[in-house]
């Protein structure tokens, strides 16, 4: 169950669990050019979802892995949210994430429908719920939080382990 200020919430989309593959789906990145997430790509992938890097539990959850992903030689690690991909360039300038590739979903809410992340039944209805899903190298789901209570941070050291 997932709630936004102690209100329950719906997601939509489709559930995907650990041990399932996970799909491949194509974001927007700063430059306007088209990046894929999920999917075998040789090496871990940490898809780290936020409903918008203009608050200030997204911010925070961001910068921790950009932290945190400093010392990952066998990770990529990705930020997603809604956010136009000015704005997510605008957000990491501004405070030097490097080690965390920011990625909109805002074309067509596909990465949202295929991970089953978006909010639906609450003020943030068409946002993406704050979540975390670690990819292994052949494509597979190692690690999966859809975080109970939007306003609350994920579980870092979890997905680091899963990456370990």
């Amino acid at each position: 169950m997932v709630t936004f200020k102690g209100n329950s919430v719906s997601l939509s989309g489709k559930t995907l669990n650990v041990g399932d593959s996970a799909p491949k789906v194509e974001l927007v990145a700063g430059d306007l050019s088209v990046k894929s997430v999920g999917g075998a790509s040789g090496k871990f992938q940490i898809i780290n979802v936020v409903p918008s890097l203009d608050t200030g539990v997204c911010a925070t959850q961001t910068r921790k892995f950009n932290k945190k992903a400093a010392s990952l030689s066998n990770a990529e690690v990705f930020v997603v949210s809604l956010d136009l991909p000015f704005a997510q360039g605008r957000f990491c300038s501004t405070e030097g994430i490097k080690n965390v590739v920011a990625l909109s979903d805002f074309r067509n809410k596909a990465f949202g429908e295929a991970y089953g992340v978006v909010l639906a039944g609450s003020p943030l209805e068409g946002l993406l719920t704050r979540a975390v899903f670690v990819v292994n190298p052949e494509g597979k789901i190692v690690y999966k939080e859809i975080v109970s209570e939007v306003t609350s941070e994920p579980d870092y050291e979890a997905a680091l382990a899963a990456v370990k």
